[in-house]
């Protein structure tokens, strides 16, 4: 499918060098925006390349009524030598037509996932920022815009990506987080839409994920939706445990997002002295080997902090240190390796990086 390219009217003002750093998430967009329609009778349609601007949906959009929507989150990184890098972009489009299939809503040919990511980021290119730890976040995003209240599937969808500068993940540099273990809020059952990233999983979250900042947590891990019992995903990361040479985490039994940082580290471990054991892990049993000491790391992956290292974890108002408290070898090695993978300090042995022509 051809991408039309429709001029700038006006240029914003990107950041500047020394701005960088400090660029909050998800706040600055760049200039451009892709977008391409799909309709029952007509399949996908007028891929375009626009100026980014306003949407101007009917109130009785489906999207609104019935939450047919899906997303994904990637990053583009500029290296030393000015080299504009996307880390197994391919797996953000598989993953997408998972969540679409689920969804019913079409899927989006591989191809043209990439494609429209590639050429939006050869014109936005100057967005991708330079300084240490930033890089440029691609969200593509599908939404159902049939005017029609009715639960059924929509007749015509908006695909559609968007792209903004962030700053470092960690500003304050690279520290363990405190987290809490939520026992009473639900957010996903197998067979549900747990495993999908749709935007009705994040709203589930966000009640759980509120009262644990009152307490002063920053994440909530939660359990599974059927018996409270068993560790699943903490807010938009995967969370990993590690005991001495082996590294611990939930299968992927439909409540649990994929993550495709959790399948980098899955990958990584074994080249970094570690065994990687996918099993359900019960929470008693988890607080009781952290307690013992045999649980000596934890951390989270995820696309925007990549790393997120676990010093405490609160469980029923008791609060469990894991390890000393401080960044384990380990996580501080994936966490090494993998942004340095991504930014082109390492090298890549796996294939993950596509470069930008």
């Amino acid at each position: 499918m051809e991408i039309r390219i429709l001029p700038l009217t006006e240029r914003k003002n990107k950041p500047s060098l020394s701005e960088e750093s400090k660029l909050s998430f998800g706040r600055i967009f760049t200039n451009r925006m892709f977008m391409a329609e799909w309709k029952t009778d007509r399949g996908w349609f007028d891929a375009r390349i626009v100026p980014y601007a306003p949407f101007v949906l009917d109130p009785a959009c489906m999207v609104f009524h019935y939450a047919q929507e899906i997303f994904e989150g990637l990053k583009a990184y500029r290296w030393s030598d000015g080299t504009i890098a996307l880390f197994r972009p391919e797996m953000n489009a598989r993953r997408f037509n998972r969540s679409a299939e689920r969804m019913c809503m079409p899927d989006v040919p591989e191809e043209l996932f990439i494609k429209a990511i590639e050429e939006l980021l050869r014109l936005e290119k100057e967005w991708v920022p330079s300084a240490p730890g930033t890089s440029l976040y691609i969200r593509p995003t599908m939404i159902a815009v049939e005017p029609a209240l009715g639960v059924k599937p929509s007749d015509h969808y908006y695909f559609y990506i968007i792209l903004c500068p962030v700053g470092p993940y960690y500003p304050a540099g690279f520290n363990p987080v405190k987290i809490m273990v939520e026992d009473k809020y639900v957010r996903a059952v197998p067979g549900g839409t747990g495993d999908v990233k749709t935007g009705g999983n994040y709203a589930a979250s966000l009640k759980g994920a509120l009262e644990a900042k009152k307490k002063g947590f920053e994440q909530v891990l939660w359990l599974d939706g059927v018996q409270h019992r068993f560790v699943e995903e903490v807010g938009a990361m995967n969370m990993f445990f590690a005991y001495e040479d082996l590294v611990v985490t939930a299968p992927l039994t439909g409540s649990i997002l994929g993550g495709i940082t959790r399948d980098s580290v899955m990958k990584l471990s074994d080249s970094l002295g570690f065994k990687v054991e996918e099993r359900q892990i019960d929470i008693c049993e988890l607080i009781a080997d952290i307690r013992s000491g045999d649980v000596t790391e934890a951390f989270g992956s995820g696309t925007a902090a990549v790393i997120t290292p676990v010093g405490h974890i609160s469980y029923r108002d008791e609060l469990y240190r894991i390890g000393d408290g401080d960044v384990g070898a380990f996580t501080r090695d994936l966490y090494n390796t993998l942004t340095g993978i991504q930014y082109g300090r390492c090298e890549d042995k796996f294939g993950w990086i596509r470069k930008i022509a």
